[in-house]
């Protein structure tokens, strides 16, 4: 079996740079036919995004996925209509989260993205709910684009393609309070780099890099190795505008952040793969992403372009002959 390598493992390698300035170097992406200023998106968490958050990013030109864990979808695909932003929201597979389509469809308040969000896509599950979307809005005038995921093969890849996903989120269990793998065995904590770039060689799709992300340079790292759009959770939690509870420790701040499928989001102990920490606090949401529009600038000047699939052009190195175990991943 090869040997399997991470973000840290990896270091990327320069080439000539064409830029008098970092400042030329445009990292926007563009998904749907909407323009985005970086190719980031929050975490669909109830610990990193709300209503409101939302709100901010989408008038700021940035990708969001709305969560959907004890929320009034209705009224939210609402209040973002009324202002003339795009909607991105999220669902499961059960009958209610149908029911909630076809009453948007009813109201005419159809999403411009639904991300289908469960932790093992390749499932008959996710092939029914992909088919009852496309049928359901196959004559709208608004057909939203359906992200899917999670997914972590490219058998998966292939039949999620097949069964309609416009887009595919890559990873399982990589997230930093993710314990799938500690629970089931599986997952792609240590590895996540790696199987992104397996599954982008099979891809035809947009794929989104959920988890693992550690520092904006992993951003760049993701994008070479065939990512279009990464997703984040640890790294934009810990805001002024985060939903986590601010709590304080010995004079210094910090905020909660938890998995999706931790006690603490579904309430109830069962099937739980999450687990709740304590992430430094970080201020307000802007400046960081405006770290990260400078990161990935560098980092494109760096690849040797002024485009932000100059990132794919770039040669790498491993830097590590072992890998890390990913238990804290």
């Amino acid at each position: 079996m090869d040997i399997k390598f991470d973000f840290e493992d990896i270091n990327l390698i320069a080439n000539k740079c064409l830029v008098s300035s970092r400042r030329e170097c445009n990292p926007s992406v563009q998904l749907n036919g909407f323009k985005f200023k970086i190719p980031v998106v929050p975490a669909n968490m109830s610990a990193v995004v709300d209503e409101k958050l939302c709100f901010w990013l989408a008038k700021n030109n940035y990708f969001y996925v709305m969560h959907r864990f004890n929320i009034d979808q209705i009224a939210f695909v609402k209040m973002m209509k009324q202002a003339n932003l795009f909607v991105s929201i999220s669902v499961g597979v059960k009958k209610e989260h149908k029911d909630l389509l076809l009453e948007l469809k009813k109201l005419d308040l159809i999403p411009d993205f639904i991300t289908i969000d469960i932790a093992h896509g390749h499932s008959l599950v996710m092939e029914d709910m992909l088919k009852f979307i496309k049928t359901t809005f196959k004559n709208t005038k608004i057909k939203p684009f359906v992200i899917a995921g999670n997914i972590m093969s490219a058998e998966a890849v292939k039949d999620l393609e097949a069964w309609g996903a416009d887009a595919l989120k890559v990873g399982v269990g990589p997230g930093k309070v993710c314990i799938t793998k500690l629970k089931t065995g599986f997952g792609t904590g240590g590895w996540q780099l790696n199987a992104l770039q397996d599954l982008s060689k099979v891809a035809k799709k947009p794929l989104i890099a959920d988890g693992g992300i550690r520092c904006n340079g992993d951003i760049a790292k993701a994008i070479c190795f065939g990512a279009d759009m990464v997703m984040a959770g640890s790294i934009l939690s810990g805001h002024d505008e985060s939903p986590g509870k601010l709590v304080v420790n010995n004079g210094k701040k910090y905020k909660e952040y938890y998995g999706s499928a931790s006690v603490f989001n579904k309430v109830e102990a069962k099937n739980i793969e999450g687990k709740k920490i304590l992430v430094s606090y970080k201020g307000p949401i802007a400046h960081t992403y405006q770290e990260m529009e400078e990161d990935l600038q560098s980092a494109i000047s760096y690849a040797g372009g002024k485009e932000l699939m100059a990132l794919r052009k770039c040669q790498y190195v491993i830097v590590k002959g072992t890998i890390n175990n990913g238990d804290d991943r």
